[in-house]
C-alpha cells in the first residue's frame, strides 16, 4: 500500500471508536513518510490511536515510540491549555463578560481522546459589547498585542507561548452571502443564549450549540482551504462534531443555511472526503452524495499538498523580499491557487477570487 493510503488508513482507524482492528500485514510503508504526513496534517493523536487498532503494525517500532512520545507531549500541552482557558473564562466572568469558546479546545471534546488532539490557538467569540470589554480586560495582561483587524473585529493576543484570539465576527471573507448568514447566526446565538456547556474542570465554558458550531467550523476551514490551505485536522474536527451531535443536528436548518450561503457544492465535496476517504459513517454525514467522489479526489490532493494551514507552502520569500514585492508574489500565487480550485468549484472559485482581489485593493486603499 502506498504511504498516503497507509496514512489515511491510520487516520481513519483513530478517528472512529467503532473502527474494527485491522491487519497491517503486507503494507510496504515508509515510517518516516507516514510520520511526515502526520506532522504536516497535525493529526499525531489520531494516527497514534489508529496504530493501536492494527493487529500488525504498519509502522516500525521506533516510529511507534516516537508517536507515543509526541502524544504524551500533546497531552501535557492540552492540560495546560485547558487550565489557561479556565483561567481566562474566570477572569472574564468576574467582569461580566460573556464569551463563547469556538474551535480548538471546545471541539476537541468531541473526540474519543480530547487530550490527543493537537492544540492550537484559543478562540473566543463575543458580541459587540463584550468584544470591547474583553479587549480592555485582556490587552493589559498580554505579553504582546497584534494589530487589530477592525473590519473583521479580530484581535490576537500573546500570553507566554499561547495565542488567544478575540472574535467579534467570524467572516468567511470571500462571499458577502456567506458573511451575512454567519453574522445572523452569531447575532442569534448571543441574543437567545443558545449555548452548550463544557465542564472544564470546575469552570463551565460556553460553546456554540451544535447547529451553529457546524457552520462556524465548516466556513472557517473552507476559508483556509481557499486562502492558505487546510489540513485534515480541521476536517476531522468537522467530522467529529457532526458525529457527536448526529442525533441533534437540524438537517432542514443546515440545508437552508448552506443554500443561503451558496456552499452546498463545497459541503458535498468535503462530505465525500469525510465518508469515502476518512471512513465517516454515511448516515451521519448530511447531504452525502456519491456523485461528488471525483471532486473529493481533487480536494484531497490539495489538502495533502498544502498541509495544515499551509504547512507545506514555501514562505521563505517573505524574509528575502521587500513587503511590496512579497505581497506581489503572494498575489500571483493566489491566482494560481484559485485557477486550480476552479477545476473543482467552477462557479464559486472565480467569484471568491474576485471578492478576494476587491478586498485586497480596498484594504490597500485605506
Amino acid at each position: 500500500m502506498h504511504n498516503k493510503d497507509a496514512f489515511l488508513a491510520l487516520v481513519k482507524s483513530g478517528l472512529w471508536e467503532e473502527c474494527e482492528s485491522v491487519s497491517g500485514e503486507g503494507l510496504a510503508v515508509s515510517g518516516s513518510d507516514v510520520l511526515r504526513l502526520t506532522e504536516e496534517q497535525s493529526v499525531v493523536g489520531l494516527v497514534a490511536a489508529g496504530v493501536e487498532k492494527f493487529t500488525v503494525y504498519p509502522l516500525p517500532f521506533t516510529e511507534k515510540l516516537k508517536l507515543l512520545g509526541k502524544c504524551q507531549l500533546i497531552e501535557r500541552q492540552n492540560e495546560a491549555m485547558n487550565r489557561f482557558v479556565a483561567e481566562l473564562v474566570s477572569k472574564m466572568k468576574s467582569e461580566g463578560i460573556k464569551a463563547v469558546l469556538v474551535k480548538g479546545q471546545g471541539v476537541a471534546q468531541c473526540y474519543e481522546r480530547p487530550l490527543w488532539r493537537s492544540a492550537g490557538d484559543i478562540d473566543f467569540l463575543l458580541d459587540a459589547e463584550n468584544y470591547e470589554k474583553a479587549k480592555a480586560l485582556l490587552c493589559p495582561l498580554a505579553d504582546k498585542v497584534e494589530m487589530e483587524n477592525k473590519k473583521a473585529k479580530h484581535l490576537g493576543l500573546e500570553f507566554r507561548d499561547v495565542t488567544v484570539e478575540l472574535h467579534g465576527r467570524m467572516p468567511f471573507s470571500l462571499s458577502h452571502r456567506v458573511d451575512c448568514v454567519i453574522d445572523a447566526i452569531i447575532k442569534d446565538l448571543f441574543e437567545k443564549e443558545k449555548y452548550r456547556v463544557w465542564a472544564n474542570g470546575t469552570m463551565e465554558c460556553c460553546l456554540p450549540n451544535p447547529d451553529d458550531d457546524v457552520i462556524i467550523v465548516f466556513t472557517h476551514f473552507m476559508h483556509h482551504f481557499f486562502i492558505k490551505g487546510v489540513g485534515l485536522k480541521q476536517i476531522c474536527d468537522w467530522c467529529r462534531l457532526l458525529w457527536t451531535f448526529r442525533e441533534e443536528i437540524d438537517r432542514p436548518l443546515l440545508e437552508s443555511r448552506l443554500r443561503a450561503m451558496g456552499l452546498m457544492t463545497e459541503w458535498k465535496a468535503f462530505a465525500s472526503l469525510a465518508v469515502d476517504s476518512l471512513g465517516m459513517p454515511e448516515e451521519a454525514m448530511p447531504f452525502y452524495d456519491k456523485g461528488y467522489r471525483r471532486k473529493r479526489e481533487k480536494v484531497l490532493f490539495h489538502v495533502l499538498k498544502s498541509g495544515n494551514l499551509g504547512h507545506n507552502n514555501n514562505q521563505k520569500y517573505r524574509s528575502k523580499l521587500s513587503k511590496p514585492l512579497a505581497n506581489t508574489v503572494t498575489f500571483f500565487r493566489r491566482i494560481g491557487d484559485f485557477t486550480k480550485f476552479a477545476f473543482i468549484f467552477p462557479v464559486d472559485a472565480p467569484k471568491f477570487f474576485i471578492t478576494y482581489v476587491f478586498g485586497k485593493f480596498k484594504k490597500n486603499a485605506v
